[in-house]
């Protein structure tokens, strides 16, 4: 291609760029204005970054849903691809950010405002990830994400955020490095890097499987890593614990969103056929969460593990290997995004109540005390179990129907004992997530009586906010589904 091609080709890409070019600015904007602000008052200065955080993020993800019906195709060169599918996980995780800072703005994280600026960055890496199909790119697009999220769990300064910290980095480094292998071994075998050219199956094809299963293995560990999937979960429990809990629940959401997606499309890329090993990991990652949530006293590191076996769950549809498996797969991230958040702001909003403690003993008697926010994390747990009326049954369902369908057709057992085991943890998962109802309504505090305390002003709406959804894609699960089905 020409240079004049070359420029021509980069200024048509920048014209269809415009929430990624957005949030460059926005995060120029934001640093800045953090600087101009260090002479005025902290309560000032707190507010003002918080609502200039928020706007930012509202303005993104108006310019995302702009980008709907506009033509699918590729940006600076064959590097991004933006279509429906894109844009729909983008907007997943404009959402994701808009939460996170509306909690940060009604509970005092222990994090200087420094961290307003990487959450940005962050979730402008997570855009370049929703429409990465170039190997390099995908590897470029989980860094971004990855640095900034090291930083963010270190932000704090505190000793418990600086282990975790290291934790993080010492584990993401290692995936890293084995996922950076893993794509110089297939552009040896294929000659390219883009997931979409037709060279990526001939070339495979040609290959011993062995090599091809390996390479593609390999590849796959940094998306598995993001995913908190089995054996890539060690970090999870400890991070979760020491990071303040706005950045938690984003964490344990949108970087989930943006992999999800990224899976998909490697997964459809490549000839191997990878339903059993996927099968397997998504058994050890929902048992072992399960198992290991148990016995938890810390609601933080309670619903760490929660996000593991949540994690195997998400690899249910995608383990199905079928549209309707991918699309159960996207439903259910999606909707999760609002059980998984609501359920840390909720807890926090309560844990204040009682002095800031996250452990379970915190919550008890505050049911009729907080009885507006009790009810709803009521309703969120009863959703993360995946019981009825709540969407948590209905994401359920629809990944356990589309892997029941390929286990049929395809014999293969580890599916069925998936399909089969993975229903029994739905129901062990009972034993821990009541555990909160119980201790709400049926326990009473056995610390000295304290006064009730005041709930943050919005606190109430924006808990009203994130559990409707929970109830009405129950009801209405086709009003998400097909939009999903289009893309």
């Amino acid at each position: 291609m020409q240079l004049a091609d070359q420029l021509q080709e980069i200024l048509r890409s920048l014209s269809r760029f415009g929430p990624e070019l957005f949030l460059v600015f926005g995060i120029a904007g934001l640093v800045i204005t953090d600087l101009l602000l260090l002479r005025q008052s902290p309560a000032r200065h707190r507010a003002v970054m918080l609502g200039l955080s928020l706007l930012l993020v509202v303005v993104a993800g108006t310019l995302v849903i702009g980008q709907f019906g506009q033509d699918s195709g590729f940006l600076f060169g064959s590097l991004l691809f933006r279509d429906e599918q894109a844009i729909f996980f983008k907007l997943v995780v404009t959402v994701a950010a808009g939460v996170a800072v509306l909690h940060a703005s009604l509970t005092r994280p222990r994090l200087p405002l420094d961290w307003l600026p990487i959450l940005l960055a962050l979730l402008l890496g997570l855009y370049l990830m929703t429409m990465s199909v170039n190997l390099l790119m995908i590897y470029l697009s989980i860094e971004i994400v990855s640095i900034s999220s090291y930083l963010l769990t270190a932000l704090s300064g505190t000793r418990r955020a600086s282990e975790g910290g290291i934790k993080y980095l010492l584990f993401g480094a290692v995936s890293s490095a084995i996922m950076l292998y893993g794509i110089s071994l297939l552009y040896g075998l294929t000659g390219t890097l883009d997931l979409t050219s037709s060279l990526v199956e001939v070339e495979l094809a040609k290959n011993s499987p062995y090599v091809v299963y390996l390479a593609s293995l390999l590849l796959l560990v940094g998306l598995f890593f993001k995913l908190s999937l089995v054996p890539f979960h060690v970090w999870t429990p400890d991070v979760y614990e020491a990071t303040p809990t706005p950045v938690v629940s984003f964490f344990s959401v949108a970087p989930k969103a943006a992999a999800l997606l990224i899976l998909m499309r490697v997964l459809t890329s490549l000839p191997a056929n990878f339903q059993t090993p996927l099968a397997v990991i998504a058994l050890a990652s929902i048992t072992l969460g399960n198992l290991s949530a148990l016995w938890q006293t810390d609601a933080r590191r309670l619903l760490a593990y929660s996000t593991i076996a949540h994690a195997g769950f998400l690899l249910v549809g995608i383990s199905a290997f079928s549209e309707a498996g991918f699309d159960a797969a996207t439903f259910y991230v999606a909707t999760y995004l609002f059980i998984n958040m609501a359920a840390f702001l909720l807890i926090d909003l309560l844990a204040d109540a009682q002095g800031g403690q996250l452990t379970l003993r915190s919550l008890e008697g505050l049911g009729f005390r907080h009885p507006q926010l009790a009810l709803a994390l009521t309703v969120v747990m009863v959703a993360l179990t995946g019981l009825p009326p709540t969407v948590g049954f209905t994401a359920k369902l629809l990944a356990f129907s589309a892997l029941w369908e390929t286990a049929q057709q395809s014999g293969n057992p580890w599916q069925v004992a998936l399909f089969a085991i993975g229903l029994l943890n739905a129901i062990l998962s009972l034993f821990y997530y009541l555990k909160f109802p119980y201790l709400l309504y049926f326990r009473t505090a056995t610390g000295p009586e304290t006064e009730a305390a005041a709930q943050p002003r919005g606190a109430g709406w924006l808990a009203l906010a994130l559990t409707f959804p929970i109830l009405l894609f129950f009801f209405r699960p086709d009003w998400l589904m097909t939009w999903i089905a289009g893309f």
